[in-house]
């Protein structure tokens, strides 16, 4: 299977939506996307990230089924915090960052949230979350999560090619959890996506132990009009 994380076009915050480049953004995602093809489309609960779903959901006859655990203001809950009146994301706040980055966090690898630096923050609870959601939604698509040693076993193949459209904030948190990296190593080593960023995942249809291979992450030729993206000798995008 190969698993798509889009994030949705250029944004209006508020109110929720996308501006008119946002629009266009998401038609030339969808007229690359129908080529191609997905047997099932997801997005999170926010108007953005539905509205540049919808080109390429009705260009492949699809119905869109949203994810609340993937807005990004339940993100934001976990994952964001107040810096002089304003919040901003902690992967990006300096002073989060340097304990991201700190040796006491990274010795504690998956088990970093545990740290004493982060007792009086959400971060453990939005850890626990986005595993919890992920490894639900993953089981839908016929894998199950091995808690042991952080793999997945193929269940049943159901689908071929997997789209969630969201947003990059939230994208942080879900991509660390698939990967099974840290967050802190992820959040501050891997760039914020862009607009209709797309990332690729390959997932093994078959047998234990299956860890995903992220194969394409950001991808944006579709705003350009240039060529494609090929893996292995086999166009995924």
């Amino acid at each position: 299977m190969l698993f798509f994380y889009i994030r949705h076009g250029d944004p209006i915050y508020d109110p929720d939506g996308l501006t008119e480049k946002g629009k266009e953004q998401a038609e030339k995602l969808s007229e690359k996307a129908a080529i191609l093809g997905f047997d099932k489309i997801f997005a999170s609960t926010s108007r953005r990230a539905i509205m540049t779903a919808t080109p390429t959901a009705e260009k492949t006859g699809k119905k869109i089924e949203t994810l609340a655990f993937a807005n990004e203001s339940e993100a934001f809950r976990y994952f964001g915090l107040e810096r002089n009146g304003k919040g901003t994301w902690c992967f990006v706040d300096p002073e989060t960052v340097k304990l991201f980055k700190s040796p006491e966090v990274l010795s504690l690898g998956k088990n970093w949230y545990k740290s004493e630096l982060f007792k009086d923050t959400s971060l453990s609870e939005g850890v626990k979350t986005v595993h919890r959601e992920t490894v639900g939604l993953f089981e839908k698509l016929g894998y199950r999560f091995n808690e042991e040693n952080g793999t997945y076993t193929a269940v049943s193949h159901k689908y071929d090619r997997v789209a969630l459209f969201a947003h990059g904030g939230f994208g942080m948190a879900f991509i660390s959890e698939l990967l099974g990296i840290p967050y802190p190593l992820f959040a501050t080593r891997f760039e914020y996506l862009c607009c209709t960023g797309v990332c690729v995942f390959e997932i093994a249809d078959e047998g234990e132990d299956i860890v995903p291979k992220l194969i394409q992450y950001g991808n944006d030729s579709h705003l350009y009009g240039k060529g494609k993206a090929e893996y292995n000798g086999k166009e995924i995008f």
